[in-house]
C-alpha cells in the first residue's frame, strides 16, 4: 500500500550500501508500483484485507498519507500508527535526544579571542561567513562584545535528515508566546474600540475594518466545503432520524457498506422484494423509475454534441426530447426502408408472412371434455399432429414401412426382416438364414416337431399298405402270381423310395436338434458369463453396486429396447417445436 510506504533517509540508504559491500539497494519497478496501487484501491473498496501494524491490528485504509507514513527519526519497517499513539516516557526519552541547533546561551563572552569573527566575536565561523550585519566599530577594536557561539554539529554524530530537520531544535512552550502576543494585539484592539465609542456613541460600525457581520455568508457551515464563495454540500449526508444504512442488517457477510462515500450498493436484506422493503440498495434506486430514461436522454445529449448539435440536458430539456424522437423516428423507417430494399432487390417476401396467431398457437373453439383417465367425454377428439414427412409409404413389394423391425442393433423391414434400406422383398427369408434369436429359436422348434409328427405317420401309411399287400397275395390264384409278384417288386420299391425319404428326414431332424441344442447350450453359457462377470465386478469393487442394493439390476429385452426406440425424444425432429 502506497500511503504505508516507508521513506528511507539518504544516510541510511549510505549507510546500508557500506554495510552490503557495495550492493546496489533494490529499486521499485514500475510494475511493483502498479501493483501496490492497485493493492491501496482494492484495500479502500474493501475488497482486499487491510494493513496490518506491526501489534496485529488493522490500518484504517482511508488515513492521509501524511498521518500514517511514520516519521524518518521513528526508524519503522513497516505499516505502523505507533507513532500518532501516546508515546511511553522511554520512547519518549529516545524521541526528545535531537541535535542542539542555534547559539549556546550557557556561557557568555566579553572580550574579542584570537581566531573568531571579525565581525561579531563568535569562534565558530569566520569573517566572509558572518550572517550578521556588518557593524561599524567591529568586535576585533570594540573593547567589550556580547556575543553567544553557535552549536557545531559532527558529521558523525547527526545524520543527514537529522541536521536539516527544521524542527528539531524546536520548543512546543515557545508557542505560548505567540498566542500572548495575539492575545495582547486583541486586548488593545478592544479598549480603542471602547473608547471611540465613548467619544462618539453615533459612529456608524458600517467601516469594513470593524461590521464583522458583512462578511457572515463566507463563513464555513457545517456539511460544506472550505470555499464559501462556491458552497456544495457534502455528499450522502444524512439526516439525523434517519436509520443509518449499516443498521439495516447486522449480518457483517451481508451487503458491503462503505463508510468513506456513506454508500450501501446492495441490498442488504435480500429476502425481503426490494418494492416492498424501505431500502434496497442504492443500485436499485439508481436503476429505477425514470431513472434510466434519463441516464439514456443524457447519453444521447453527449453523443448529439459530440457531432455538433447544441443541446443541454438541464438548459433545454424539451428540446432534446423532441430531437430523441425525431431521431428514433426516423431510424425505424430507415431500418423498413433498408428492409424493403434488400426484399425488392433478392425476393423473399413471402417467407416474411407469417400465418394468423390463431393457426400457430392452434387455438380453435371447439369444445372438448375428458374423464380422469384422459378419455373424451363430449366433443371431438383432438387430432393427432402430422409430419410433414410421407407416412405410411410401401414401396418395392414391401409390405411393411422401413424402421418396422429392429434387432441386433440394426432396423429393417418386419414383412422380409431386410437390413438394407430400399431393397426389394422376396418375402420371409429361410429360418436357416436368418440370425438366431429368441424367436428364430423357437420357430425352429415347432418346426422340428412338425417334422417328427409328419414321420410318424408316413410310417403308419407304410404299414398299412404292406399288410393290404400280404392278405391279397395270399388269397389270390397262382394265375395271378405274376401280378403279384410285379405289386411286390413295386412294393419293394416304393419301401426303398420311402426308406430314403425317411432318412433324408431324420438327417434334417438330428441337424436341426443338434442346431437347437448348441443355441440353447451358448445361451446358457453367455447368460451364465455375464451372472459370472456380474458378480465378480460386484465383490472386487463395491463402488460399483447400484445405489439401492436389493434392486434386481437385469439387461433390457429388446423388446423394451425396440419401444424405448420409439418413444424417446428425438431432438433432430423438426415436428418436435411444433408440437410443443
Amino acid at each position: 500500500m502506497s500511503s504505508q510506504t516507508v521513506r528511507n533517509p539518504v544516510s541510511q540508504i549510505i549507510h546500508n550500501k557500506e554495510t552490503l559491500d557495495d550492493e546496489e539497494p533494490k529499486k521499485k519497478s514500475r510494475e511493483d508500483w502498479r501493483k501496490a496501487k492497485e493493492l491501496e484501491e482494492a484495500r479502500k473498496a474493501g475488497t482486499a484485507p487491510a494493513a496490518v501494524d506491526e501489534e496485529g491490528r488493522d490500518i484504517n485504509p482511508h488515513i492521509p498519507q501524511y498521518i500514517s507514513n511514520a516519521p524518518w527519526y521513528y526508524g519503522a519497517q513497516g505499516p505502523t500508527l505507533k507513532h500518532q499513539r501516546p508515546q511511553r516516557s522511554e520512547d519518549r526519552g529516545e524521541l526528545e535526544k535531537r541535535a542542539p541547533k542555534g547559539v549556546d546561551t550557557s556561557r557568555l563572552v566579553t572580550k574579542f579571542r584570537k581566531g573568531a569573527c571579525e565581525n561579531c566575536g563568535a569562534m565558530t565561523h569566520k569573517r566572509k561567513d558572518c550572517l550578521e550585519r556588518p557593524r561599524k566599530l567591529l568586535a576585533r577594536y570594540s573593547e567589550s562584545i556580547v556575543v553567544h557561539d553557535e552549536f557545531i554539529i559532527k558529521e558523525e554524530s547527526v545524520n543527514y535528515d537529522e541536521k536539516r530537520d527544521r524542527w528539531s531544535s524546536y520548543d512546543p512552550a515557545c508557542h505560548k508566546e505567540i498566542i500572548e502576543e495575539y492575545e495582547k494585539v486583541e486586548e488593545t484592539k478592544r479598549q480603542l474600540k471602547a473608547e471611540k465609542l465613548k467619544n462618539d456613541p453615533d459612529a456608524e460600525l458600517s467601516d469594513d475594518d470593524n461590521n464583522e457581520d458583512k462578511y457572515v455568508d463566507e463563513v464555513d457551515m457545517p456539511g460544506t466545503k472550505v470555499d464559501s464563495k462556491q458552497r456544495i454540500t457534502v455528499r450522502n449526508l444524512r439526516i439525523r432520524e434517519d436509520t443509518a444504512k449499516y443498521l439495516r442488517n447486522l449480518d457483517p457477510n451481508s451487503a458491503y457498506y462503505d463508510p468513506k462515500t456513506r454508500s450501501m450498493r446492495d441490498n442488504p436484506n435480500p429476502k425481503v422484494p426490494a418494492e416492498e422493503a424501505e431500502f434496497a440498495g442504492e443500485n436499485f434506486v439508481r436503476f429505477s423509475g425514470d431513472t434510466t430514461k434519463h441516464a439514456t436522454a443524457q447519453l444521447f445529449a453527449w453523443e448529439a454534441h459530440g457531432k455538433g448539435v447544441d443541446v443541454h440536458l438541464l438548459a433545454e430539456p424539451t428540446k432534446l426530447e423532441l430531437l430523441q424522437k425525431e431521431y428514433e423516428k426516423k431510424k425505424e423507417q430507415f431500418k423498413s426502408s433498408t428492409k424493403d430494399h434488400i426484399v425488392e432487390k433478392y425476393g423473399g417476401d413471402e417467407h416474411l408472412q407469417a400465418p394468423p396467431k390463431s393457426l400457430l398457437l392452434a387455438q380453435t373453439e371447439e369444445y372438448i371434455e375428458y374423464s380422469r383417465s384422459g378419455k373424451v367425454i363430449k366433443g371431438m377428439e383432438k387430432p393427432k399432429a402430422r409430419s410433414i414427412y410421407e407416412e405410411d409409404v410401401l414401396v418395392n413389394n414391401h409390405m411393411s414401412i422401413w424402421g418396422s423391425y429392429y434387432n441386433g442393433g440394426r432396423w429393417g423391414y418386419k414383412c422380409c426382416k431386410s437390413f438394407i434400406k430400399n431393397s426389394y422383398c422376396v418375402g420371409l427369408k429361410d429360418p436357416e438364414a436368418m440370425p438366431e434369436t429368441s424367436t428364430d429359436m423357437e420357430s425352429k422348434e415347432r418346426l422340428a416337431d412338425d417334422i417328427i409328427l409328419c414321420t410318424k405317420q408316413t410310417k403308419g401309411t407304410v404299414n398299412d399298405h404292406s399288410e393290404i399287400s400280404s392278405s391279397s397275395s395270399s388269397s389270390s390264384s397262382s394265375e395271378e402270381e405274376k401280378e403279384l409278384q410285379k405289386a411286390a417288386l413295386e412294393n419293394t420299391k416304393n419301401k426303398k423310395k420311402m426308406k430314403k425319404k425317411e432318412r433324408k428326414r431324420a438327417k434334417k431332424i438330428r441337424k436341426l436338434e443338434k442346431k437347437i441344442a448348441k443355441s440353447k447350450k451358448q445361451m446358457e453359457q453367455s447368460k451364465s458369463q455375464e451372472g459370472l462377470k456380474r458378480d465378480k465386478t460386484e465383490v472386487d469393487d463395491e463402488r460399483k453396486r447400484p445405489y439401492n442394493s436389493m434392486y434386481d439390476v437385469k439387461a433390457p429385452t429388446e423388446e423394451e429396447i425396440e419401444d424405448w426406440q420409439r418413444k424417446r425424444r428425438r431432438e433432430e425432429d423438426p415436428m418436435l417445436q411444433f408440437m410443443k
